[in-house]
């Protein structure tokens, strides 16, 4: 039942299962994943229509991404999963790099490694497409689903 608060949504516009299905009593469903800390705090982690579930493990993009761009010769990452026989899915990252950098198969393998060195073993990306620019919303935010679109 959406709620008669002011700054909520009422309903998604010609889509009444939708919106039946994003309210719970009073509780909407943002959709959005998050992680509690032990001094009670809780921390942003993803869409849930963005996880990643490889190997049985459920894996948020902003982690991988976060990692990619802290690699000297990234600008800017966005990953995606990718459907895969053996895993169910793997992580595809697309990889804007520095201007001064220049594609390879050793850069592509370089960047693997490192976020392998930094994140659990399954968070890595298993492909790397290096990309000129990235789908984006009007707003700036890279447009995910275009990219999963695209695989």
């Amino acid at each position: 039942m959406p709620s008669n608060d002011p700054v909520m949504f009422k309903e998604y516009w010609n889509n009444p299962t939708k919106t039946d299905n994003t309210f719970v009593e009073e509780w909407m469903l943002t959709g959005d994943l998050a992680e509690k800390d032990n001094d009670g705090y809780f921390w942003y982690k993803s869409r849930t229509d963005d996880v990643i579930i490889t190997s049985g493990y459920r894996v948020g993009p902003a982690e991988v991404e976060d990692t990619l761009v802290e690699h000297p010769a990234v600008e800017n990452a966005a990953v995606v999963g990718v459907e895969d026989d053996g895993r169910g899915q793997i992580i595809k990252a697309y990889v804007k790099l520095l201007s001064s950098q220049t594609p390879s198969d050793d850069l592509r393998e370089d960047i693997a490694a490192f976020v392998k060195e930094r994140l659990a073993k399954y968070e890595y990306p298993r492909a790397i497409e290096f990309v000129e620019e990235f789908p984006t919303t009007v707003t700036g935010k890279i447009q995910r689903s275009k990219l999963q679109e695209d695989t």
